[in-house]
């Protein structure tokens, strides 16, 4: 008898953990952006204390990019939007290791490509906000 009295009545489901608006590509795309800017100053100053407070700034700007982009994978995407896009999984973890390769190198061309694999989990993360 307990048991029915606290069952729930409702059931209810939702896409993402939070309220949607929570959730957007565009905090790591920030942060990506910032370590290639870090990454193209770098290449313009020699004066060895710039070289260790960039070399700071861009690791700490990676870690947080890295950490939107793990958010996005396991708080925000679902089953229903792994299964209508099955290369999300693979791209997520391009997109990691890419910023761990930005994180490590000063040269700006691997911050692009950690952009550019960003843009492609932004277009997805757009699609799935249609639906």
């Amino acid at each position: 008898m307990l048991s029915r009295l606290f069952a729930p009545k409702v059931k209810v489901s939702a896409h993402c953990d939070l309220p949607c608006g929570v959730y957007d590509p565009a905090q790591a795309r920030i942060e990506a952006e910032s370590v290639k800017a870090v990454q193209e100053k770098m290449a313009g100053n020699d004066d060895p204390h710039f070289q260790a407070r960039a070399t700071i700034i861009k690791e700490q700007r990676a870690e947080l990019a890295k950490h939107h982009v793990s958010v996005l994978w396991s708080d925000y995407f679902k089953p229903p939007h792994f299964e209508k896009y099955p290369e999300l999984h693979q791209l997520v973890n391009d997109t990691l290791k890419a910023l761990s390769a930005a994180k490590g190198s000063t040269d700006p061309a691997t911050g692009q490509k950690a952009l550019d694999y960003i843009a492609q989990i932004d277009k997805i993360f757009w699609e799935t906000k249609k639906a």
